[in-house]
């Protein structure tokens, strides 16, 4: 599980799902966009909720390893969804930064 710390708070979530946002936040933040991500949390007594967290350019997201006794929290449909929009994220800084004259003779 990890530990994410955002805007002087914390929640608990699925390692898996915390490096995702991570991972999403900095493409939002490197196109000057932002989304707002609803993740599996779990609360100090063990029960199971959600957060919604709103990434982009001026997210600070930090997140830390945390042992626990409960069972690691996972969202293969979100980690998937949040993977496939830094990619295309991605494609479009790369495409956007791209000199199109230097590529002609190609």
């Amino acid at each position: 599980m990890d530990r994410l710390y955002y805007a002087g708070d914390s929640v608990l979530t699925g390692s898996a799902i915390a490096k995702a946002l991570i991972d999403y936040a900095g493409a939002l933040a490197d196109v000057r966009e932002s989304a707002t991500i609803r993740i599996p949390t779990r609360r100090a007594d063990g029960s199971l909720g959600h957060s919604t967290v709103l990434i982009g350019p001026a997210s600070e997201l930090i997140s830390d390893e945390e042992p626990g006794e409960h069972e690691e929290l996972v969202d293969d449909e979100l980690v998937a969804y949040m993977a496939a929009e830094t990619r295309k994220l991605r494609n479009i800084a790369v495409v956007g930064d791209v000199d199109e004259e230097e590529y002609d003779d190609y």
